[in-house]
């Protein structure tokens, strides 16, 4: 692929704009939510971490299900910017579940600075402008929550509507679209 718009295209299509992805993850954030509030914060934390490591397969397959290709071309170069991505997230990790260990609804409110900072690069993956008002949201609600000292519970379940209403919009945009066409 030689051309930026066939391939944010080809993206855009091969994941249904993101939206299953931001659904899925929604999910995990408000499931860590539901532990923090019933089990404990630690629990909910190793939620966020494992659920986390199901986004994508699970986005992947809810995709083919529905109809979505649920992946892109090959040749596709924003695949690697996803996947580079993808790694510089995990590689915070560790720096979010450190601030866990002083506090641990630190451990959430980093995370949605660094998913936030995520989705950022997401604008140039699917030539979405939204991606930016969605990474700013995150980080603008990181920011919000840790002045209001905001325990685990409301940070993780933050996070997570965040997402899920983020995702229906997507969705809804996807499928009108591609109605259209």
């Amino acid at each position: 692929m030689d051309n930026l718009l066939k391939a944010q295209e080809d993206m855009r299509n091969g994941y249904g704009y993101g939206s299953i992805g931001l659904l899925v993850s929604g999910t995990v954030w408000v499931t860590a939510s539901l532990i923090v509030n019933f089990y404990s914060p630690q629990k909910g934390i190793w939620a966020l971490i494992i659920g986390g490591m199901l986004i994508f397969p699970v986005s992947t397959l809810i995709e083919k299900l529905i109809g979505i290709k649920g992946g892109h071309d090959k040749k596709n170069p924003l695949g690697k910017l996803g996947m580079e991505g993808t790694i510089w997230m995990i590689m915070c990790i560790p720096l979010a579940y450190g601030l866990s260990l002083i506090k641990s609804e630190w451990f959430f409110q980093g995370m949605l600075l660094v998913i936030g900072g995520r989705y950022l690069t997401f604008a140039s993956i699917y030539g979405m402008r939204i991606y930016w008002i969605i990474g700013a949201a995150l980080g603008f609600s990181a920011y919000i929550l840790f002045k209001l000292q905001a325990k685990d519970f409301t940070s993780a379940l933050a996070g997570g509507l965040i997402e899920i209403i983020f995702g229906i919009g997507l969705y809804v945009l996807f499928r009108h679209n591609k109605q259209k066409n």
